[in-house]
């Protein structure tokens, strides 16, 4: 039986090549980016106003004293999107400019709008009236202060976020290169796993499909389900293996039937295939029976049948797997001082469902929650993360710092 460090350096050796296309940076949200993007243009494309305002040349106003004032004569307004003025500026010539404007030629501060005072009145505006210096490049927006052209916009390995698809929409690249999205099949085992609502007391609902297709977005795949292999499907299980190794699948995933009972049938059906890289059973809980094999360039993940064993395999296999597959770097944990103590099997790995908060001197806090037992979906419900307690330690006392990972989402979200 393999540790869980042994167990993930097996992962990260067994990589299946995921290949790369461009799409629309509009529609990457979630994608991991190939290569490095930079910017084509600068952004600002051009100086411009902050503000709504007028444009003035601050030495015009450089002979203003105490008590004193200068009148600048209106000759025109500038909206947003509007191409550059080209009216010829004269010494005390002032231009109405609104935010997003071209600063003309010959301007070079911009006063607020709140900040005028027109002459004759504020109905009659043919001039505004200066009563003190102003200082040279106020509420301008220059070119290139916030991109310039051939910076680095999006470092290779990211995965993309809505704040990156406004700052590539905004920089004008439509396509980027990313990894293609994996195809994950996915089987449910049992002649207890049922389809329905409605079901008599020696029937399981059918939930471990739902709760891993639902982390797709979240976890970078496509979805399909494969259905319920019964009790007596061995045969048509291994059918079903040949033919997805001729097909677009990159993961297949069982959950159930992997442990030593009379149906358990997912590792004898694997082992008559082929495998470069294998492991079957874990010093970790929960999820011991976990069992992992590259066929070709395929992989299997035969996951436990409970729910929170298929949960916290699926985190702690499947989604560090895609992670590698996908080229990302490593996801880091989240660390956070532990609430309560805990005491566990020194050589197991666990993983505990556990409730993460911030103290009021802004501290992660980290508590673990009762109810750990495989099958115990409430403490799952009040949990919000995952404590990881290494092998090799038996005793976690209060104050400790444990590292976490998020339940439903990676932790490189925070990266």
């Amino acid at each position: 039986m393999k540790s869980y460090t042994q167990a993930v350096k097996i992962l990260n050796r067994a990589r299946i090549i995921i290949r790369s296309e461009y799409i629309k940076s509009s529609e990457s949200l979630n994608r991991v980016c190939v290569s490095n993007i930079h910017s084509k243009v600068n952004y600002p494309s051009a100086n411009n106003s902050s503000f709504d305002g007028y444009a003035v040349s601050s030495n015009d106003t450089k002979n203003i004293k105490k008590n004193t004032s200068q009148v600048f004569r209106i000759i025109g307004s500038i909206p947003a999107g509007r191409k550059p003025f080209k009216k010829k500026i004269k010494k005390y010539d002032t231009v109405e400019i609104m935010t997003g404007g071209i600063i003309p030629k010959g301007l070079d501060t911009i006063i607020p709008i709140e900040q005028i005072n027109f002459y004759p009145n504020d109905k009659i505006k043919k001039f505004i009236v200066i009563k003190e210096k102003i200082k040279k490049y106020n509420n301008i927006r220059f070119a290139g202060s916030d991109y310039k052209k051939k910076q680095l916009i999006i470092k290779k390995g990211t995965i993309i976020q809505p704040n990156h698809i406004l700052a590539l929409k905004t920089l004008g690249i439509k396509k980027i290169k990313v990894k293609k999205k994996l195809n994950i099949l996915f089987f449910s085992t049992g002649n207890e796993i049922s389809n329905s609502n409605k079901i008599p007391i020696w029937k399981v609902r059918n939930s471990n499909v739902d709760y891993i297709k639902n982390l797709k977005n979240n976890f970078l795949f496509n979805f399909e389900n494969g259905g319920i292999l019964k009790d007596h499907h061995e045969q048509y299980f291994k059918s079903k293996i040949n033919k997805i190794l001729k097909s677009k699948v990159d993961i297949i995933i069982t959950s159930g039937a992997v442990s030593a009972g009379k149906f358990d049938f997912i590792p004898s059906v694997v082992k008559k295939f082929k495998t470069t890289h294998y492991f079957k059973s874990v010093m970790i809980k929960p999820g011991k029976p976990i069992l992992f094999a590259k066929i070709q360039q395929k992989a299997i993940f035969g996951l436990p049948g409970n729910p929170i064993s298929s949960a916290a395999c699926f985190r702690f296999f499947v989604y560090p797997y895609i992670q590698n597959i996908l080229s990302l770097s490593q996801e880091k944990p989240i660390k956070a001082i532990l609430k309560n103590n805990f005491e566990k099997k020194n050589n197991l790995t666990r993983f505990i469902k556990s409730k993460i908060n911030t103290t009021k001197d802004g501290k992660l806090e980290v508590e673990l929650l009762s109810g750990q037992e495989s099958f115990r979906v409430n403490s799952f419900v009040k949990s919000n993360i995952w404590a990881v307690l290494p092998q090799g330690q038996t005793k976690f006392k209060e104050g400790q710092i444990i590292d976490c990972f998020l339940s439903n989402i990676s932790n490189k979200i925070l990266d």
